[in-house]
């Protein structure tokens, strides 16, 4: 195919639309008319002979073959944005917006703290962190990455692991005063405890704990449900009974004592975190060095456990 200028422009349109979230923001991005990106979307859908955006009046989404369209094309005009930096001569090779997709977790526990590092490190980015209960569909929803914990979803996704944490069966100094420490797992089925909703499939997360050769899956009584990872660990500081926490935002509360790990011989049950990208070859600069910089927090924090082997 001849490089054609209306092809480039076009597609330039479609990636601000998806970006967007919606015509009227990509246009006022671009500083066109709503009209005239809506133009553009027509003539790009007519030239490549597909149908790439289902647009009503109230919401647009990527048909199949425009999520398959903009997964080839997005990281080629990623390349040649970075390439024309480059050629340059800036030192600042990273910038634009990144928009993730962020376990709550992990945003609010690990991450906050360090946020204003990397907006001091890289100038040039605008950051979008919008914490969700589940992956969904990165394209669709504009995102450039995904940060989980858990199993990565099934789908057209590429998974990286960045680290391992253990879950960790914990409660306060004031619990164990009032109540007794239980010497075995099994105890803590009379116990209070505190548990944690699962938002993605809608129920709590099922309590077990492991040893290198046994699992034992347990059936609390919780008359505390939470959905905030904050709230979990500060009930659970405060004496509200026991709690599974990963080790991940909890290991300064055990090393200074304000938690007691209960079972550290049945404390074998891993819990991966992963970064989640489009199916795409390449990765933007931000991308990269925005893993980087977790990778950074979670190996230098004093809040964090053990990384991936």
């Amino acid at each position: 195919m001849a490089f054609d200028g209306k092809l480039l422009s076009g597609v330039t349109v479609l990636i601000a639309v998806v970006e967007a979230g919606s015509i009227a923001r990509a246009a006022e991005a671009l500083g066109l008319s709503p009209s005239g990106v809506s133009r553009a979307l027509s003539r790009l859908e007519k030239r490549v002979g597909a149908r790439l955006l289902a647009r009503t009046t109230r919401s647009l989404s990527l048909t199949d073959e425009g999520r398959r369209f903009y997964e080839q094309v997005g990281p080629l005009l990623a390349g040649i944005e970075e390439a024309a930096i480059e050629a340059s001569g800036s030192a600042s090779t990273v910038r634009g917006r990144l928009r993730v997709n962020i376990d709550p977790f992990f945003s609010r526990i690990i991450l906050s703290g360090h946020l204003a590092a990397f907006m001091k490190r890289y100038p040039d980015v605008s950051v979008e962190l919008i914490m969700r209960d589940s992956v969904g569909d990165l394209v669709a929803d504009g995102f450039d990455l995904a940060l989980r914990f858990g199993d990565p979803p099934v789908g057209s996704f590429v998974a990286r692991k960045l680290l391992e944490t253990r879950v960790v069966t914990v409660a306060s100094p004031s619990y164990i005063k009032t109540h007794g420490r239980p010497r075995h797992p099994r105890e803590v089925e009379e116990c209070d405890c505190i548990d944690f909703y699962d938002a993605a499939n809608g129920r709590p997360y099922d309590w077990e704990v492991r040893s290198e050769k046994e699992v034992i899956p347990l059936r609390v009584k919780a008359r505390l449900l939470v959905s905030d990872s904050g709230t979990l660990i500060g009930a659970c500081e405060a004496g509200a009974g026991i709690a599974q926490i990963l080790e991940l935002g909890c290991k300064h509360l055990l090393d200074s004592g304000r938690l007691v790990e209960l079972f550290p011989e049945w404390s074998d049950e891993r819990f991966p975190f992963y970064a989640i990208y489009p199916s795409r070859l390449h990765r933007a600069a931000k991308v990269r060095m925005f893993i980087e910089f977790c990778l950074e927090v979670v190996s230098g924090n004093p809040r964090v456990g053990g990384k991936a082997k």
